[in-house]
This record gives C-alpha cells, sequence and structure tokens, in this order.
C-alpha cells in the first residue's frame, strides 16, 4: 500500500506542471499533494528530504509549515522560547 501510495504521489508531481497550464492555482495544490504523499510513505523520499532542508535551511521551513509536520511546530515553538528568553535576558 505505502508504494502504490508513493507511486501515485509521484504521479502526481509528475503531472503537476500540466494541471499548471489550466487556469488557476490548481498545479501547486497537485504538487503538493504528490510532495506529501511520496514524504509520509517513502523513508528514500525522507533522506533526500532531510538532505535538501540541511543545505537549503529556509526551504525546508516552507516546506514543513506548508506541511504542517509536527516537527515543524516542535521546532518552532523552541525557537519561540529562545528568543523570548533571549529577551528577558537582555
Amino acid at each position: 500500500m505505502r508504494l502504490a501510495l508513493t507511486v501515485f504521489g509521484g504521479f502526481l508531481c509528475i503531472i503537476s506542471p500540466i494541471v499548471g497550464l489550466l487556469p488557476g492555482p490548481g498545479g501547486i495544490f497537485v504538487f503538493a499533494a504528490g510532495f506529501a504523499l511520496m514524504l509520509k510513505n517513502s523513508a528514500i523520499v525522507r533522506r533526500v528530504y532531510a538532505r535538501l532542508k540541511a543545505k537549503h535551511p529556509q526551504k525546508g521551513q516552507w516546506v514543513d509549515w506548508a506541511l504542517r509536520r509536527r516537527s515543524a511546530r516542535r521546532r518552532a515553538k523552541r525557537d519561540r522560547e529562545r528568543r523570548h528568553e533571549e529577551r528577558r535576558g537582555d
């Protein structure tokens, strides 16, 4: 089942430029859905994503936010608390 969902996610990512030619923002949503399916169901895609995120942290933050990942919420909360502590310390 995981393999089928991963393949279907890849298919959605591949057809997203074609859907993007249609009026409206459909290609973005099709790509996001396909990428989310692949990221949730494939360890290989997660490893590649982790490497990409290490090289380009700002892009990784946007993807985490868009996918509403729990790890992104934890990091954001930790960063907010750290900034709050730094302000109180100054």
